[in-house]
Parts: C-alpha cells; sequence; structure tokens
C-alpha cells in the first residue's frame, strides 16, 4: 500500500453501474409517505399525490435529480416522471389520475409492431395501450375515491417500467421506427464509451484464454461460470440500453429458464454470442449507450436471508472447486456471486453498497481505467486498505441511524490474496443485522 494512501481520501466514483437508481432516495421519505397515507385518508387527494410523489424524488449530493417535476394548483398536480427512455406525463385531480407515456406516431406503427402492442395489452396489470389517432400510447387511470400510496405506488411503477422496456425493445427490434418523448435522453462521453469498448473487447479476450486452461472433461459448470460471469459484468459495469441490453438479458433469461436444453449446449449458446459482441464494432457498440434518471427499481426487493442462502451455496461450490484442485476457476466464482446478487436481487441500499465496494475492488483496471480510484494494484497484488476499510464504514455510518443492530466487522477482512479478501468479504456479509429501528 502507498504511504500516501494515509492522508488521501478517496472520491466517489462519478459513473453510474447496474440498473437500480443510483442516487439517493430523500432523507425524510418515510415521513413523506406516512403523510401521504394520512392524507389520503383524510381526502386531501391532491395533497396525498403531492406527499407521495415527493417520496420518490431521488438525490445526488443532496440535490434533487429532478426525476419527477411537481406542478400543483387548487384543483389540479400535474406531473413529469422520467424512467429511463420513458417520460410519464400525469394529470391528478380530486376524482382521478390519468397519466400517459407516448411511444410511436400511430402512422409509423408497423403491422409487426401493432401485433406486438396488442400483445403486450394481455400481459399487463394495471396499464394498457391504446391509439389516440395521432400517437400509441400507453396509459394509467385510477379513481381516487379508495386510494392508499400503495394502491398509487405499483400502478405507477408498471407503467414506468414497461414504458421504459418498451421503448427500448421497439428501439432494438423496429430498427425504422422514431421514438417519441426522447429529448430528456443524454448522450454518454465519448471517452467513457471508449473505456467501456476496450474492456469489453480485454473481457472476453481473457475469458477466451481462462476456457483453454479448463480441464478438457467435465468442465461445463466452469464454463457456465465463466460465461454468466461476463454477462453479469457487462450488464452491470458498462450498462448496455437498446438492442445490445435486450439481447444480453434475453440470453441470461433463456438459460436460467431453459430446464429441456444440456449445460453443453447452453454454454455454446453463450459462446456464440460472446464472440459476436467480441466483432461488434464500435461505430454499433456506441449506439447502445445513453444516460437517463430513474424513479423505480427494476427489481423487486429481495430478503436478506435469501441474498445469505445465496452466498452460501456459492461458497460450498468454492469449497468443491478447491478440494478437487480446479483452483483456476475459484477466482471467477468469487466475482460471479457479487454480479448475480446485483444482477438478480434487489438489495438493500448496505447491501447494494457492499457489493459494489467488493466490484470496485476486484475490477479495479476497470475502474482506474475510467479515471476512479484504483482500491487493488494487480501488478503489486496490494490493496487501498485505508481505503476500502473508510468507504465501509461510511455505509455504516450513513445507514447506522436506521439499523439498530447493524455493524460490519472489518477487523475480519483478510488483505492476504485477491481469493481470500473476497471469501472473508462474502463472510463479513452474512453478519449484517438488517433489525430496524421502531418508531
Amino acid at each position: 500500500m502507498n504511504w500516501l494512501d494515509f492522508f488521501q481520501e478517496k472520491q466517489p466514483c462519478p459513473f453510474k453501474f447496474g440498473r437500480d437508481i443510483n442516487a439517493n432516495i430523500a432523507k425524510d421519505e418515510e415521513e413523506l409517505y406516512n403523510k401521504a397515507y394520512e392524507a389520503f385518508d383524510a381526502k386531501e387527494i391532491l395533497d396525498a399525490y403531492e406527499y407521495f410523489l415527493r417520496s420518490l424524488i431521488n438525490y445526488s449530493d443532496t440535490i434533487s435529480n429532478e426525476n419527477i417535476i411537481l406542478d400543483k394548483n387548487e384543483t389540479e398536480l400535474k406531473f413529469e416522471m422520467i424512467q429511463g427512455s420513458a417520460k410519464i406525463n400525469g394529470l391528478v385531480t380530486k376524482e382521478h389520475l390519468y397519466a400517459e407515456v407516448s411511444i410511436v406516431k400511430s402512422k409509423d406503427a408497423s403491422v409487426a409492431l401493432k401485433r406486438y402492442i396488442l400483445e403486450r395489452n394481455y400481459q399487463l396489470t394495471y396499464v394498457n395501450y391504446f391509439s389516440d389517432g395521432q400517437y400509441i400510447k400507453l396509459k394509467l387511470y385510477l379513481d381516487n375515491i379508495t386510494l392508499s400510496p400503495q394502491k398509487v405506488f405499483f400502478p405507477l411503477r408498471e407503467l414506468a417500467l414497461n414504458a421504459d422496456f418498451d421503448k427500448e425493445y421497439i428501439l432494438s427490434e423496429f430498427t425504422d421506427v422514431i421514438l417519441e418523448d426522447s429529448a430528456h435522453i443524454q448522450n454518454l462521453k465519448e471517452d467513457e464509451i471508449q473505456v467501456k469498448y476496450k474492456h469489453l473487447k480485454k473481457w472476453i479476450e481473457e475469458l477466451n484464454a481462462k476456457v483453454l486452461t479448463l480441464p478438457s472433461n467435465d468442465n461445463a459448470g466452469m464454463q457456465s461460470f465463466l460465461y454468466l460471469n461476463i454477462l453479469f459484468k457487462i450488464d452491470y459495469l458498462l450498462m448496455p440500453r437498446r438492442k445490445m441490453y435486450h439481447k444480453l438479458s434475453k440470453k441470461i433469461q433463456l438459460y436460467f429458464s431453459d430446464e429441456h436444453t444440456t449445460m453443453e449446449s447452453k454454454n455454446d449458446e453463450l459462446n456464440k454470442y460472446v464472440l459476436k459482441l467480441h466483432e461488434m464494432s464500435y461505430e454499433d457498440f456506441a449506439t447502445n449507450f445513453y444516460s437517463s434518471k430513474q424513479t423505480f427499481n427494476q427489481t423487486e426487493k429481495s430478503s436478506y436471508e435469501d441474498v445469505v442462502n445465496f452466498i452460501n451455496e456459492s461458497l460450498i461450490k468454492v469449497r468443491w472447486y478447491k478440494n478437487n484442485r480446479y483452483a483456476q476457476i475459484i477466482p471467477t466464482i468469487y466475482k460471479y456471486i457479487a454480479f448475480n446478487c446485483l444482477y438478480n436481487y434487489g438489495l438493500n441500499p448496505v447491501v447494494k453498497q457492499l457489493f459494489h465496494t467488493l466490484v470496485e475492488i476486484q475490477n479495479s483496471e476497470f475502474f482506474r481505467d475510467l479515471g476512479c480510484d484504483a482500491l487493488y494494484d494487480i501488478g503489486k497484488q496490494e490493496f487501498s486498505k485505508k481505503a476500502i476499510i473508510s468507504k465501509i464504514e461510511k455505509i455504516h455510518n450513513e445507514n447506522k441511524h436506521k439499523f439498530k443492530a447493524l455493524k460490519i466487522q472489518t477487523d475480519e477482512l483478510n488483505f492476504n490474496s485477491m481469493n481470500e479478501f473476497s471469501n472473508s468479504f462474502y463472510i463479513m456479509l452474512k453478519t449484517l443485522d438488517f433489525e430496524e429501528i421502531s418508531i
């Protein structure tokens, strides 16, 4: 470790990673939510919606991200909400809520696109597609007589997430269609895209080299870890959008949902897809990236016990491979655990931040090339121990007001090697207590 680490505080990495909201909720989010409940009970509808929508605004460094904009008067409340590629326009009166997302111009929709939209209507619970003659829109209508914040949350979430998903899907599958209301989308800087493209190539080349080191027989399980890990890594660290995102997520979904295909065949499919990614030109790659605000997380909240069970099951596999002398796959499994959890589980803020910290350490070259502080020196095989512990302590300090029994045992971390550190980090994660402070 460099002696300057003792005097320099590492700065937060300003880039966004993963599909969840990369921001903080309002400090008074719970208070606002409770006020919304009280206002709905008192039939103060406009106030109730204002409290509720304000509770969904997220922040970066205490500054509102303006993912929701409100305009209220005595008779109505208008709002705009951003969810990725979708902009939701809403109107609340004392009688009802109406919200819609413009998708495409009706005249631009092909027969195939219209068929897709009609099929989507059968898959949705609270919202539905329609055409006003000029645009195809996704809409939500709610009667305000018996509403509560919970009864508003899930319909609005369905509207936002599905509008975002469908706009992205349409753009990837119907390439000649121009989507509506896309002015809020921001292009990434060229140097950020170049770093992502460089590392995509590098990761795939490292993967191909690693596959060659596997034993010739009975290596399907190890190959699966390698291919799934790189897909999870691409999704979390590169965060592709549009066609690349939809193809990647479909490959992951098919791998885990298809029970009638052998693991070897699944690995072959993933290998073909990864090779296509490696052959992708920079120009095509760059079209799959943009930045936008978010209001809702894509994944449902998961119990901490589910996460711990997954860690336990994965560490059992690590021990099996170690005992059977397949040491070359162990570093990949340690990375796979974090990426899998970040992809599949709706993590609470503490666990999410801790997993991200581990990802920063395990993938330090990528973060360094982005211009972020590296927490591990691969050449010297040295950890920035002080910076790592400082990051973990900051996570604890920012959340101890909510979780009365939360204690993060950093003294149990093993900095002797990356494998030992990763193992000790997961053991540390398993000991957390998220009993909330009662009000």
